[in-house]
């Protein structure tokens, strides 16, 4: 079967923007919610889209990022450039204007302190501080015509996997594995969605893994699942790279799934710094 997602793209914008309120939601996760005029406009209409943030240099605190001139988009010519990608949480209008929601995984607190730039900015944000969000680019809908959803994350993709539930129509049967570092992020699960109503994983069937406990065991949740009829089911993973390439393969080649059937993005790699999740999950076995 084959399953066509609808897709448009978006003028480019890159877009200052303010700390209005952060809210911890887990020892390692936190919710930044945005606004600022220049946030008018913006729209994540797809599960899994992406804005690139721009963070200010942590050696010099300066914010280096690009700008709008005469509608192309100019990157910065001097200084150091940081920047990660996130998918937003929610984007939503309010009395006051255009709010956008992130949720920030704060890498490194079981070592003493948050690592990284993000990191380290995402722990000690404050109100009215500000960086640059550019894109999205683009969306991509939900396929049509799927009758199960298999979604597979770790607390970097879980922002988008929430948005897949939320997205996902009436209906589709929707099966959740998580891959947590350890159960103190079982509060990241738990928490209420930005709008106030409870976790959309509340909603679905959930099993929840502890890297704690060992490694492979993503991998062995995915085979163990009970697949009546792969052709209706589109799988949907992301998160750390070497640990879903067994996953892909297994989904590929041994399960027989399509391409458009199967979606596995590696948002992070365990020593790679700010990896490119467009780059190819498994060079040795693109699509």
């Amino acid at each position: 079967m084959t399953f066509e997602r609808t897709g448009f793209r978006h003028d480019m914008a890159a877009r200052r923007a303010r700390v209005a309120r952060t809210l911890r939601l887990a020892p390692t996760v936190v919710r930044v919610t945005f606004a600022g005029d220049e946030l008018a406009g913006l729209a994540a209409d797809g599960p899994e889209d992406h804005v690139k943030v721009f963070f200010p240099d942590p050696a010099t605190g300066e914010l280096h990022a690009p700008r709008m001139v005469d509608g192309a988009l100019q990157r910065p010519t001097s200084g150091v450039s940081v920047s990660r990608d996130y998918t937003p949480r929610a984007v939503r209008q309010t009395d006051d204007g255009t709010e956008l929601d992130l949720e920030l995984v704060l890498h490194g607190v079981d070592d003493g302190g948050p690592s990284g730039p993000a990191s380290s900015w995402a722990a000690s944000a404050a109100e009215g501080d500000e960086l640059v969000v550019a894109g999205p680019r683009g969306s991509r809908g939900v396929p049509a015509g799927i009758e199960r959803l298999v979604l597979v994350a770790d607390e970097t993709a879980m922002p988008a996997a929430a948005r897949w539930i939320e997205h996902a129509p009436a209906g589709v049967e929707v099966t959740v594995i998580l891959d947590l570092a350890d159960d103190d992020a079982d509060a990241y699960v738990d928490a209420p969605a930005p709008d106030g109503r409870s976790s959309p994983f509340a909603r679905t069937s959930v099993e929840r893994l502890y890297r704690s406990d060992g490694p492979g065991q993503v991998e062995e949740a995915v085979r163990s699942l009970d697949l009546d009829d792969p052709a209706t089911t589109y799988v949907w993973a992301a998160g750390e790279a070497g640990t879903l390439i067994p996953v892909r393969r297994y989904l590929r080649h041994e399960l027989g799934l399509s391409p458009d059937q199967v979606k596995v993005d590696g948002y992070w790699k365990r020593g790679v710094t700010n990896r490119d999740h467009h780059e190819p999950l498994d060079p040795s076995d693109p699509d």
